[in-house]
């Protein structure tokens, strides 16, 4: 179990985290090593732009969502750089990103889940 699947169970089960990513993949947004903030979410809540800790076909990323179909409460994930991850339902969808080296993220207020 990788660390992104240990922050993952722990904002799952209703905890805020503090974590630093390795990668490139959501550069300029999250630069590799830089001090992220990641608070449980209610997923119907989430928008284009927002980024996400949640799994997709098997992995954990903390990406954007690029893409929502609320009729189907599934969400599209997607790198800073276009590539798509794929979609995943709402059960999927753990957390939100609300600070990138404790500059707060936009459009994170009202999102935040309640234990479950």
């Amino acid at each position: 179990m990788g660390m992104l699947d240990l922050m993952a169970a722990r904002v799952a089960a209703g905890e805020t985290v503090r974590f630093r990513p390795t990668g490139n993949s959501m550069t300029p947004l999250i630069r590799s090593r830089a001090l992220v903030t990641v608070e449980p979410v209610d997923p119907a809540r989430v928008e284009p732009g927002d980024i996400v800790l949640a799994k997709v076909a098997g992995t954990v990323y903390i990406h954007l969502v690029s893409a929502v179909d609320h009729a189907a409460r599934r969400v599209q994930i997607s790198n800073n750089h276009g590539r798509v991850n794929g979609w995943t339902n709402h059960a999927r969808v753990f957390g939100l990103c609300t600070a990138v080296d404790d500059a707060p993220r936009p459009r994170t207020a009202g999102k935040r889940r309640d234990r479950r």
